[in-house]
């Protein structure tokens, strides 16, 4: 066998690894999104400051189990969920607007079913309660000047998270009672004043009570954040402006 013989069966053999690697490597990807972890960007401010826009992080499947939902297009008929785990008060959730079922939306939930939560000259209460507010300074974004009053909020099982209210006694600041039904939940963005919610319960407009079918799962991490007004417009051709992009704080940090 010639030497130029040999030399081309090694670049066959080669190639040919190589793509079994690619290969190998998409089905396990493929395999993590659908079963594990999938990723989300953040189109909008609804949950500053936990959430800012060009933050993309991993949405745990695990979190809550599996519906049809959490699969893409629905394709698998699942009634129900299968291995499921309700959320906890003060997880970060992303959910299939029960609108139409289609739309990716991410908020925290507030309420658990058979909860009453109300809202009145911007503080929460649940069953009844008030859920402490403390002021903590003000909140700026790094692309923006102008500063948001910042508060902490404690829920009744512990979690501590920051909410922003820009405007006092606001479009949604007394509101409610809403009474969350069985197997439902209801959701809040952090940046009060400018999140579509469980509070506005409009058929054609709002988000309602969202069933727990209809639940994706629980964000964990950001891996990568861009500060562009637009997540999807990161300048990826123009590597010279991605240490002024990319918010290097933010990566691996955990959503709380």
């Amino acid at each position: 066998m010639s030497s130029e013989t040999e030399a081309g069966k090694v670049r066959e053999s080669g190639w040919r690894e190589t793509i079994k690697i690619v290969v190998h490597a998409l089905i396990l990807a493929m395999i993590v999104r659908i079963f594990f972890y999938q990723p989300f960007n953040i189109p909008s401010g609804s949950m500053k400051q936990t959430l800012l826009v060009g933050d993309y992080l991993f949405v745990s499947k695990l979190a809550y189990g599996y519906s049809r939902y959490s699969f893409p297009w629905g394709i698998v008929p699942i009634n129900g969920r299968i291995f499921g785990t309700e959320p906890k008060r003060g997880d970060v959730a992303v959910f299939k607007l029960p609108r139409d079922n289609s739309t990716d939306f991410i908020k925290r939930v507030i309420g658990l079913p058979g909860d009453e939560i109300s809202v009145r000259s911007g503080v929460l209460y649940i069953n009844g309660q008030a859920v402490p507010k403390v002021r903590k300074g003000d909140f700026i974004a790094p692309e923006e000047d102008r500063p948001i009053p910042r508060y902490e909020e404690t829920l009744p099982n512990g979690v501590k998270y920051f909410v922003l209210d820009a405007t006092p006694n606001g479009q949604f600041d007394n509101v409610g009672p809403y009474k969350v039904p069985a197997g439902h939940y209801f959701m809040m963005g952090d940046n009060r004043d400018n999140s579509t919610d469980s509070r506005e319960q409009s058929p054609r407009f709002g988000v309602g009570y969202v069933p727990f079918e209809n639940l994706v799962g629980r964000a964990e991490i950001i891996f990568f954040s861009a500060a562009v007004d637009d997540p999807n417009a990161f300048r990826l051709t123009q590597p010279w402006h991605w240490p002024m992009d990319i918010r290097w704080s933010r990566i691996f940090s955990l959503v709380r």
